[in-house]
């Protein structure tokens, strides 16, 4: 088990909400197994060094700046929302693990005269991010009345809202709604933050915040990584070697057999497809595809 950090246990924060799951798999790939527990905010984790807190990705920053937790996953656009002093350790940007870019955007109803976001000068906004949708109009040199909305800010145009701030992915549910989008106000992925001070000034939580860091980034980059492994007869090899696009030099180790070499190498998955073939007219044989859990650069 892990030893106790700083004479403290670490102190972790896991967005609550649809980033959850997400973040419980990729954790699980980097070697920790989170599980739910009897108590609803407070899931297990099977490492002692590590108490693990579910909090709205919306709390995460602030948290972290009080120094409730040393470290936390929380979206970008939340970070600047609250205006927390953290430190901004990671960003996570990958689809296919769950993690994706998204966007807040300006939206009015598709039949309104206004065009850009000039022409929301002392109009209202209705949105749930009311520091970035203020700090996003002082380059226009305009002063909306920016307005904090509770949910269905989708429905408010045109009778309780001119326009919205609003989170949007592929912009789908906005136009089903009556609304087309002039501008995007801010892209935002999820984000490793660390506490300050922690980070600063305690040597020990600073490691354990780069080991999640380092593991974390490992895991997402296996998810587009793949090991190949095959058999390759000397007078093959250099032929082979030519066709890999290898992160770096392949391992090549002798057979039992004379003559014969093992190789193997770590390459982006969707590159395989066109490489095998490759490889075998190149001279490799008893080719196998192996995925990965983590990839450290």
């Amino acid at each position: 088990m892990a030893e106790k950090i700083s004479g403290a246990v670490f102190k972790l924060g896991i967005p609550k909400g649809s980033l959850q799951e997400s973040t419980y798999r990729l954790f699980e790939r980097a070697g920790w197994k989170i599980g739910e527990s009897g108590r609803a905010y407070t899931p297990t984790i099977d490492d002692e060094g590590i108490d693990v807190l579910l909090l709205r990705a919306q709390e995460m920053a602030r948290y972290v700046e009080l120094g409730v937790l040393d470290a936390g996953l929380t979206g970008q656009d939340w970070v600047r929302e609250t205006g927390a002093d953290v430190v901004e350790v990671a960003t996570f940007t990958y689809a296919k693990a769950g993690f994706r870019p998204v966007r807040w955007v300006l939206a009015v109803p598709t039949n309104s005269d206004i065009k850009t976001p000039a022409d929301l000068d002392g109009k209202l906004v209705a949105t749930e991010v009311v520091n970035v949708t203020r700090k996003f109009f002082t380059q226009y040199g305009v002063k909306p009345n920016v307005e904090f909305s509770w949910g269905a800010t989708e429905a408010k145009p045109p009778e309780l809202a001119d326009a919205i701030v609003e989170l949007t992915e592929t912009g789908a549910s906005l136009r089903a709604n009556g609304l087309r989008i002039i501008e995007t106000v801010m892209t935002s992925t999820t984000a490793l933050i660390a506490n300050r001070n922690v980070w600063e000034h305690d040597a020990e939580k600073k490691k354990k915040i780069e080991q999640i860091r380092r593991l974390l980034q490992g895991a997402l980059d296996a998810v587009f990584h793949v090991g190949l492994k095959m058999n390759v007869p000397s007078g093959r090899l250099d032929a082979v070697i030519e066709k890999l696009p290898a992160l770096k030099r392949p391992t090549v180790a002798p057979l039992s057999e004379k003559g014969w070499f093992s190789l193997e190498v770590i390459l982006e998955e969707k590159s395989v497809r066109d490489l095998i073939p490759a490889l075998l007219e190149a001279g490799a044989t008893g080719i196998v595809e192996y995925p990965l859990n983590k990839v450290i650069f």
